[in-house]
């Protein structure tokens, strides 16, 4: 039987209602990101068989309201242009609203159900055709859209996937349009008047003070600093942790340390960075790094307004070796990378964008990850479900081919809401299949209580086993001493198990097989 694949059903451009022709030129923090694929998230959502749903009203209505979503966020609506300079020789890459037929919009279907996305252990492949620009990388945005939201029916739902090109913003400014396309379509747009947003973007770009307003590469030729590396198959999965896990992981760590200040996501990037660590079977002395992305905007003296529209983040990284990290305390791990992000002010951030005005680079993704790191992403604090378009709470956030690499994580708020976090891990497949049995990692992911189960849930079926072979009680001690189950809850199985055999009854006891 052949595989379901996503078939496009309809194209089209979706222009600003009232655009802009002014040109905007990128900052330090937008020039380096040339190499990165775009930004690809979305969201996934059920239909309900008594829904009042129409799909050709639907699709009508996301590109009207998106139509006036752009009018605020016109640069998405736009192209990439270079100018290229003699003296020096240089390039000097824009925002060019001209000729541009604005931003991409597609209707496609698959013969999937929401359960057949979600159900798998991984995330399923398929899940990036739910994307457009597939591969593509922020300097491609010169031919592609900048901004290309695909809609995708489903047996029993609906996905709305977002692809926005990363020159043009970070996750902070992603998630402010895609919050901001929502608020409109919520508020349906009357009589042609552009419907108001809560948080009106700030377009002008964010340059040093003494640079010029006009920044460029030192480059000739695309083929100097182009890359495009070959991504190896990759396994993903998404892990969930729930508030209450989190908080008392969260204090177990500070208690390590003798603190309450490193934060929840500190202490995840912790876990993460000592569970992948061990997972990968590095040598002792093989130096380890963790980079965090940190989010500038608050961190600047004066502060950039939480609504900037554009990148202002930048990448801090920590490092030691393999034998060092996992010998310490996770503990002590997560004080590092406190201290790492208490680091990251107004000082470190204008000496690195000084030191890039000096000498400009970029990104280029095959030497920025060596395969004994890891990378955390994007951010719990995001309002990503609060994006409903008419089809109430969506049930899934997912994402597609871009930025992915062994040892990427990705942090997402829970569903549930209340502090959970969801987080989207990526690695080889030798490296996951090793991860996904760590135990330290696991007893987060579950709680201790869980853990806890799980060794009562096998016990219980050894007994069964035990049971049906008729063993005796010092029998059954003697092979299991090692069941490190609390001694009050084994003696309460040994106990039962004894009284079972007993009272011969044993057919009529509920015993759980292993979770």
């Amino acid at each position: 039987m052949a595989s379901p694949t996503v078939e496009i059903v309809s194209h089209c451009f979706v222009k600003p209602k009232f655009p802009s022709n002014k040109p905007i030129y990128f900052s330090p923090w937008d020039l380096v990101m040339v190499n990165v694929n775009y930004i690809q998230k979305g969201l996934l959502f059920r239909l309900t068989e008594n829904q009042d749903f129409s799909i050709v009203t639907f699709l009508e209505d996301l590109k009207d309201s998106l139509s006036a979503t752009l009018t605020h966020f016109h640069p998405l609506a736009a192209r990439l242009a270079t100018v290229k300079q003699q003296n020096p020789p240089s390039l000097v890459v824009f925002l060019n609203p001209e000729n541009s037929p604005g931003a991409r919009f597609i209707h496609s279907t698959v013969d999937l159900t929401v359960s057949d996305v979600l159900g798998p252990t991984d995330v399923p492949l398929i899940v990036q055709s739910f994307f457009d620009h597939h591969e593509a990388i922020d300097h491609d945005g010169h031919e592609l859209s900048l901004l290309s939201i695909q809609v995708t029916e489903l047996v029993d739902g609906i996905f709305i996937g977002c692809s926005i090109n990363h020159m043009v913003v970070d996750g902070t400014s992603y998630w402010h349009f895609f919050n901001s396309w929502s608020e409109v379509f919520q508020s349906k747009t009357q009589n042609g008047n552009i419907a108001p947003i809560s948080r009106p973007p700030v377009l002008e770009r964010w340059i040093p003070t003494g640079s010029d307003p006009v920044l460029s590469l030192p480059f000739t030729h695309n083929d100097e600093f182009l890359d495009r590396p070959n991504r190896p198959f990759l396994r993903e999965r998404i892990f969930h942790f729930s508030s209450e896990s989190l908080s008392k992981f969260k204090a177990k760590v500070n208690s390590e340390c003798n603190t309450t200040k490193i934060s929840t996501l500190q202490c995840l990037s912790a876990l993460m960075w000592r569970c992948v660590t061990r997972a990968r079977r590095a040598p002792e002395n093989k130096e380890t790094g963790c980079r965090l992305a940190v989010n500038n905007r608050s961190r600047l003296s004066p502060p950039l307004p939480d609504n900037y529209f554009g990148n202002s983040i930048q990448t801090v990284r920590v490092v030691t070796t393999a034998g060092v990290l996992l010998d310490q305390s996770l503990g002590w791990a997560a004080w590092m990378l406190h201290e790492l992000v208490m680091n990251h002010g107004d000082k470190a951030i204008k000496e690195f964008v000084g030191s890039w005005v000096k000498r400009p680079f970029v990104y280029k993704m095959s030497q920025l990850f060596d395969g004994d790191s890891i990378q955390m992403g994007s951010s719990p604090r995001f309002d990503i479900y609060g994006n409903e378009f008419g089809l109430g709470k969506g049930v899934a956030v997912l994402s597609g081919y871009a930025n992915k690499f062994d040892g990427k994580v990705t942090l997402y708020p829970g569903r549930d809401g209340g502090g959970s976090v969801d987080l989207e891990v990526c690695l080889l497949p030798e490296n996951m299949a090793a991860f996904e049995s760590d135990k330290e990692f696991m007893s987060v992911v579950n709680g201790e209580e869980a853990i806890v189960t799980h060794k009562i849930a096998f016990l219980r079926h050894e007994l069964e086993m035990a049971t049906k072979s008729e063993l005796s009680r010092s029998q059954f001690e003697h092979i299991h001493p090692q069941r490190k189950v609390e001694r009050t809850l084994q003696k309460a199985l040994l106990d039962g198990f004894h009284d079972i055999l007993a009272s011969g009854t044993k057919d009529s006891v509920e015993i759980n097989p292993p979770l």
